[in-house]
């Protein structure tokens, strides 16, 4: 197969809705993590959280899986360090696997809590027996990973907007229009 020139309709698409529901869902959980709710007025904001992480997980792995069978366009510049290229390698990688990471160890702190994650009444991942084991190691890269996705997040639209104001590139302008 051949490397793709530039992000097709569909990458772009895949892109944008993945990149608004993970920053949704991001500042979410921070929210909920840090916004000093007593757990009445988490819960019924916790569940819409839940329910939309299930989706995110749903769509996302399409996403990753079609981004790893289109493979990655070559950088829109060349003119940079070898170095940002690795970087930009290594940070794309790593967003595309938050994106299976977060919703699934979201999914599993709460299964194996004893509780199931209704998904807006339209179906359920049913509960699982209480494992401490793993609601804690579900807990702890949860919250991990969300703090470094964020960051990640962060410099990564940083990064757009150098490549778009300093450097000049088509970097931005591909995953906006194409071409």
């Amino acid at each position: 197969m051949t490397k793709p020139v530039t992000y097709d309709r569909i990458s772009r698409l895949n892109h944008w809705i993945i990149a608004l529901a993970m920053i949704g869902m991001l500042a979410v959980g921070l929210y909920l993590e840090f916004g000093g709710l007593d757990r009445n007025a988490k819960r019924p904001l916790l569940n819409i959280h839940r329910s939309v992480g299930v989706l995110v997980l749903i769509f996302g792995a399409w996403r990753v899986a079609y981004r790893i069978k289109q493979g990655f366009p070559p950088p829109a510049s060349t003119s940079g360090p070898a170095w940002q290229e690795r970087v930009a390698k290594w940070m794309h990688w790593a967003l595309l696997a938050g994106i299976i990471i977060m919703p699934v160890s979201g999914i599993a702190m709460t299964v194996f809590r004893g509780r199931a994650v209704d998904v807006f009444g339209w179906f359920a991942i049913p509960a699982q027996a209480k494992n401490d084991l793993l609601v804690s190691i579900g807990s702890n890269v949860h919250g991990a990973a969300g703090k470094l996705i964020a960051l990640l997040v962060i410099v990564h639209l940083l990064a757009a907007i150098k490549h778009h104001v300093v450097d000049k590139d088509a970097t931005l302008h591909r995953m906006i229009r194409g071409g």
